[in-house]
């Protein structure tokens, strides 16, 4: 048997309302779709790039200050995170999780850049994942194989 990579659904797949790329964890509707399909390799792949893409975005808004603490605040609320899954990545979630009841971000090893609160942090890092993700979704030009005339 195969090792087992669970899937980065988070349980409010968008992806149902009509967007092409999920607010919850990033992935594309074809992602979504083909991920049983996708052997260890290729969901290994597509984690790395998500982690990639919510870090590149979480760095413009936020710093983890302490990993340790971030880490022992994501198992102490029980939020789901990957031990592979970089820093980044795992405060994207907490804000996701958090972003209505966190006070002090620096009780969870994180510093926001502007002094945004949690729900102001989150918006903005929501509002450019979705942007970026879209942003590498094919275009209905790259689905059509005509020659151009």
């Amino acid at each position: 048997m195969g090792e087992r990579i669970v899937s980065p659904c988070v349980g409010v797949c968008s992806t149902t309302l009509g967007d092409r790329v999920c607010r919850g964890c990033q992935r594309t509707n074809d992602e979504i779709r083909d991920w049983p399909a996708y052997g260890g390799d290729e969901r290994r792949d597509r984690l790395a790039r998500i982690d990639r893409l919510r870090g590149e975005i979480a760095a413009r808004y936020l710093v983890v200050e302490d990993a340790a603490l971030l880490e022992s605040q994501l198992r102490r609320h029980r939020i789901r995170f990957r031990e592979e899954q970089p820093a980044l990545s795992r405060a994207v979630e907490l804000l996701r999780v958090g972003r209505g009841r966190i006070r002090e971000l620096s009780r969870y090893g994180l510093a926001g850049l502007e002094h945004q609160d949690a729900a102001a942090l989150h918006a903005a890092i929501a509002r450019d994942l979705l942007a970026a993700a879209d942003r590498r979704l094919p275009t209905s030009s790259d689905a059509t194989d005509l020659p151009t005339p």
